[in-house]
C-alpha cells in the first residue's frame, strides 16, 4: 500500500469500512456467516462438513457467490478500462441497492445473495494485472503486514510505513462497528446507507479522475 497515493489510501479505507458495514449487516442477519469473510465461512464449512450440520451448505453457497462476484467485478473492471475505479464501486452500489430493495420486499436470501455478490465484486477495485493489490474485506494480510513493517521499523526502516495497513484495518472495524450498530434499528433497510455510500464513491472517484495505477518502486 506504500506504493499507492494518500488519496487511494482514504479511498481503500473508506471502502474497507463500507465492506465492515455489510459484512456486520451479513453476520447479524445469517446469524453468524460472513458476506466478505471467506475464511470465517470456510471454516464453517469444515466444521459443517465434520458434525455433518446444514451450516456447511450456508457457507459453501456464500463461498461460491462470493467468488462469483468476483468474477463479475472483474469483468466490469476489464469492460471500464481506465475507469474501472468508478465501474466497480457503481456496480457494488447497483447491487447493494437491488440487496435493499430485496430486503424491503422480505425475500432475505436474494438480498443476502446481491449483498455478497457486490462485497465479491469490491475486492477488483484495487486491480493490476489480473491481481488483486488491496485486499479489502479481509484483514488477516494487512495484519500481518502492520506486524512486519513495525519490525522492520525496529530494525532501521520507514519508521511510519505501517499506517497505511493500519488505516485499512481500522476502516473495516469501524465500519463493523456502524453496521452493528444500525441493523437492530433498520436491518437490511441499512443497505440503503451502504448503496448510497458506493454510489458516492463512485461519482467521486469520477469527477476527480482519481489514477489507482501504483506509483513505481523506487
Amino acid at each position: 500500500m506504500n506504493r499507492y497515493s494518500r488519496r487511494i489510501t482514504l479511498l481503500a479505507a473508506c471502502l474497507s469500512a463500507l465492506a465492515g458495514f455489510v459484512d456486520a449487516t451479513g453476520f447479524l442477519k445469517l446469524g453468524g456467516f460472513f458476506v466478505s469473510f471467506m475464511s470465517g465461512n470456510t471454516t464453517r464449512l469444515g466444521v459443517g462438513l465434520a458434525d455433518g450440520t446444514p451450516s456447511a451448505l450456508i457457507a459453501g453457497g456464500l463461498i461460491v457467490i462470493f467468488v462469483a462476484g468476483v468474477v463479475l467485478g472483474t469483468l466490469c473492471g476489464h469492460a471500464a478500462g481506465p475507469k474501472r475505479g468508478a465501474a466497480v464501486p457503481a456496480l457494488v452500489s447497483g447491487l447493494l441497492v437491488l440487496a435493499a430493495t430485496l430486503g424491503t420486499l422480505q425475500l432475505s436470501a436474494g438480498a443476502v445473495v446481491a449483498m455478497t455478490l457486490g462485497m465479491g465484486a469490491m475486492n477488483t477495485v484495487f486491480a493490476e494485472d489480473g491481481e488483486v493489490r488491496i485486499s479489502l474485506t479481509y484483514m488477516t494480510g494487512t495484519l500481518v503486514k502492520i506486524g512486519q513493517r513495525i519490525a522492520a521499523a525496529f530494525l532501521g526502516g520507514e519508521r511510519f510505513a505501517w499506517w497505511p495497513y493500519l488505516l485499512l484495518w481500522s476502516g473495516l472495524a469501524c465500519g463493523a462497528v456502524a453496521g452493528a450498530l444500525a441493523y437492530p434499528w433498520l436491518g437490511l433497510n441499512s443497505l440503503w446507507i451502504a448503496a448510497l455510500a458506493a454510489g458516492l464513491v463512485a461519482v467521486a472517484v469520477l469527477r476527480t479522475k482519481l489514477d489507482l495505477t501504483p506509483r513505481a518502486s523506487s
